[in-house]
């Protein structure tokens, strides 16, 4: 008999589960850490809209939603909502598919 069959199958994860497991709440973010100081001002904008984009791609794909074309700025919204996130902006709705498009 061959090792692969000997072998059991595993546990089904979010890629292979039949269903969207939902998130595991709460979500408790990482702990802060002060950003460095003296640069301009658009430097932290733009750093905190990429962190906050990452943190909604990941809760995204979390939820099930694979394909950019799936998260409209309404789904990025509400999840923004279940994981405790200030809304984002249009622009970081467009970050947050744009995260989803390269990680492939």
């Amino acid at each position: 008999m061959p090792a692969a069959a000997l072998k059991p199958k595993p546990l089904p994860t979010q890629s292979t589960a039949k269903h969207p497991v939902l998130l595991d709440l709460p979500y408790a973010p990482v702990e802060k850490r002060p950003l460095p100081p003296g640069r301009p001002r658009e430097w932290y904008v733009s750093h905190n809209r990429r962190l906050k984009a990452m943190r909604l791609a990941i809760a995204l794909l979390d939820s099930g939603v694979y394909m950019p074309n799936q998260a409209r700025n309404e789904t990025i919204r509400d999840t923004a909502e279940t994981i405790g996130v200030h809304p984002p902006s249009d622009t970081t709705c467009h970050m947050v598919r744009a995260l989803m498009r390269y990680s492939r």
